[in-house]
């Protein structure tokens, strides 16, 4: 979900370190440092075996916001290895221009992210799959929607062509949003039993101007790097969440 009037300049503001402040003991980064890959964590504890439910999977993907109204942060994105995480890769993110909220008590509308751990199902792109891509990736054609109609059977579903029942005014058309959606993957946040009126349309997607209407966003390149990595007989999932507090990353 694109933002569709959401100012340019809620842009990228600065970035953070994993885990917002250093533990006892560690050094801080360098200001809008992004981790690299393999560095380890505060106290070498990796993130995911910080949360309380990683997924069932051996891959990971976190989208950490320092607090609830933030518009950035970072993604990373793990593999799980003789029982201990090792990150594969981070990069700068992007959050809903309203921030984050929980995902249970979302609203359709609200420019909010919702937090919590959800599968992904597919991915799609209007670009070729990049190299190496393994996951299901379908292409974007003329006729692909999203549709967002609450009033309608295809709620926050892929639908080819669009359903006469799901108006295109509360629907997006796929090829529209070009940078966006060059790659994408769809998230998990009500999908598999949609509930109405709490939002359709969540993707991990590349970045545009500003802020997204409740997506995470990252740079064409991490998108491209995070769909050769992902492995679907890994089952990996992804878990968005808050350095503190009530959505923190850990509780999920």
């Amino acid at each position: 979900m694109p933002p569709h009037a959401v100012a340019a300049g809620l842009a990228v503001a600065s970035l953070f370190v994993l885990g917002a402040a250093p533990e006892a003991g560690a050094a801080p980064g360098p200001p809008g440092a992004v981790p690299r890959a393999g560095a380890p964590e505060p106290r070498d504890v990796p993130l995911p075996a910080r949360m309380a439910d990683p997924g069932p999977g051996a891959q990971l993907i976190t989208a950490l916001a320092p607090k609830r109204g933030s518009t950035t942060g970072v993604v990373s994105w793990w593999d799980l290895r003789d029982g201990r995480w090792l990150r594969a890769g981070s990069a700068p993110a992007r959050f809903g221009a309203k921030g984050l909220v929980e995902g249970a008590a979302r609203r359709q509308g609200t420019n909010t992210t919702p937090t919590g751990l959800y599968g992904l199902p597919f991915a799609f792109g209007i670009q070729a799959p990049p190299r190496g891509t393994s996951y299901p990736y379908r292409p974007v054609r003329e006729d692909s929607w999203w549709c967002q109609d609450n009033a309608s059977r295809a709620y926050n579903r892929w639908t080819e062509p669009r359903p006469a029942d799901c108006r295109a005014a509360e629907s997006e058309r796929l090829l529209a949003y070009r940078a966006q959606y060059a790659h994408a993957l769809v998230v998990g946040f009500n999908y598999r039993k949609p509930v109405r009126n709490r939002g359709a349309g969540i993707f991990l997607h590349v970045d545009g101007r500003g802020a997204t209407a409740g997506c995470v966003s990252v740079p064409a390149g991490a998108m491209r790097r995070l769909l050769a990595w992902a492995r679907p007989e890994e089952r990996p999932h992804l878990a968005i969440g808050t350095a503190s507090g009530r959505t923190a990353i850990t509780r999920y």
